[in-house]
């Protein structure tokens, strides 16, 4: 596989005057280009990581809380020491505190939760897959767009050549006396005539080129040669490879549709969580530190002693040493809603109405699907029944083309009888190419909608240029 990062002529900053190397660019390579640098396909990944990230939040509400708490106050006046006594009127206060706390009851709210915001991260991811799907299929057609142009501006500069050939042929006629000075003209003005079509044909080409240079985000100066050919023997591969068009994949629009709705389902639950009750519990455990004025950062276990207490003290006084006590509890917390001023059933109906919109929409994606899979399976048998005619008419008409050309080089036929000949095969060659490229781009539209893998064809050999 080759990428754009590894031509030279993209990754070079300097050395203007080297020639940029040519981009050998496969129809695989094409796609892979397409979806590493659209912006849609960012975009779709973006939310994607942004619902992984919500679910990462939803999923933390169900699990324990653990939080380490340290604080350290220094009181400069206390009012309780004042009023009540010295005994309270500690400067400096030292906290540290392991706080262990897990919701049990919350009415199904934190699992509703969880469940919606993974049904979001799925969804999301469905929605990328089906914008994945959708780009490739827009890639290959600006892909086989510029093949298509490249042929009909080989055919039609091959039939210039001809005619030339044939004027040429016509004069040398002319001298010796077997053609008359109207077929020389008729020559003449038939290959004037077709020259602008060539013309028109290669600029036809140049505007395909630039169109899939924008999609691939690809420099005009930076020349690409289109490595991939598809032909009738291609085709018919791919073709076999969707011989079966009635088994379905998981049709990523079809699967974010379902997704979307069962999430609005949960939101009504998530909504009714708050007519229940809230249980948790909590357990707490910890140190304080009073040291009194002078003493420094307690650095013991906190006791009660009579060394402690000042001099002067009264006998059997006990006086904490300013070191670390424990402090541990634990409780259970009830929250029961009262009155909230209806902003619970207004919830609970907007939750309502969303869930009945999201079913509505599932039921109009389920019929959109069902009739683009119709549509495209029509298209494939349209594409399939032209392709085989269009083939059969261009070998046909290659034979008559080959067989007025003898005919007019013996003196059998007039000028006229060839150039209608050949005037058919480029008809015949042209449809024959726009039906093999139309069935092509018919098979990889059903296994888009059919929500299979999209085929993607190997590279050949001997590219030819794309400037």
């Amino acid at each position: 596989m080759v990428a754009i990062a590894t031509c030279p002529a993209l990754a070079q900053s300097g050395g203007a005057s080297a020639a940029p190397d040519t981009l050998r660019l496969s129809l695989g390579d094409a796609v892979s280009i397409a979806l590493r640098q659209s912006d849609e396909i960012g975009i779709a990944a973006a939310q994607t990581e942004i619902a992984d990230a919500s679910y990462g939040v939803a999923r933390a509400s169900v699990l324990p809380q653990l939080r380490l708490n340290t604080s350290y106050t220094h009181v400069y006046e206390s009012a309780r020491g004042q009023a009540v006594g010295s005994v309270f009127n500690q400067p400096n206060t030292y906290a540290a505190s392991l706080n262990l706390s897990q919701t049990l009851f919350q009415g199904g709210r934190l699992v509703s939760g969880m469940r919606a915001a993974a049904d979001v991260r799925e969804a999301t991811r469905s929605d990328e897959v089906e914008l994945r799907a959708q780009i490739t299929v827009q890639v290959q057609r600006a892909y086989l767009q510029a093949l298509y142009t490249q042929r009909i501006a080989d055919l039609q500069e091959r039939n210039v050549a001809l005619s030339a050939s044939r004027v040429t042929q016509v004069e040398q006629f002319e001298r010796a006396g077997r053609a008359a000075r109207y077929d020389v003209l008729r020559a003449r003005v038939q290959h004037a005539n077709l020259e602008p079509l060539a013309i028109q044909s290669r600029s036809d080409h140049e505007l395909a080129v630039l169109d899939l240079r924008r999609i691939l985000n690809i420099p005009v100066e930076q020349p690409f040669a289109l490595l991939t050919r598809i032909d009738s023997a291609t085709v018919a591969a791919v073709v076999a490879a969707m011989s079966d068009t009635v088994t379905r994949g998981q049709r990523a629009l079809l699967r974010s549709a379902e997704l979307n709705a069962d999430f609005r389902r949960l939101g009504i639950a998530v909504a009714k969580a708050d007519y229940y009750p809230t249980l948790s519990v909590f357990l707490q455990s910890g140190y304080q530190a009073y040291p009194p004025a002078g003493f420094g950062f307690p650095s013991s276990l906190g006791l009660q002693t009579a060394e402690a207490c000042p001099s002067g003290s009264a006998a059997g006084r006990l006086c904490q040493n300013g070191g670390w006590f424990s402090d541990r509890q634990a409780g259970v917390t009830i929250s029961m809603p009262v009155f909230d001023g209806l902003r619970v059933k207004s919830s609970v109906d907007l939750a309502e109405a969303q869930a009945r919109l999201a079913d509505l929409q599932l039921r109009q994606t389920r019929e959109a699907v069902s009739i683009d899979v119709a549509r495209a399976r029509a298209e494939l048998r349209r594409a399939m029944a032209v392709s085989a005619a269009r083939h059969q008419n261009s070998q046909e008409a290659e034979e008559a083309f080959r067989l007025a050309d003898l005919r007019f080089a013996r003196g059998l036929s007039t000028q006229l009888e060839v150039t209608d000949a050949q005037l058919a095969l480029l008809t015949a060659q042209s449809t024959e190419a726009r039906a093999t490229y139309d069935l092509f781009l018919a098979v990889a539209d059903l296994a888009r909608a059919l929500g299979r893998p999209i085929p993607i064809p190997s590279a050949a050999a001997a590219p030819s240029p794309s400037r």
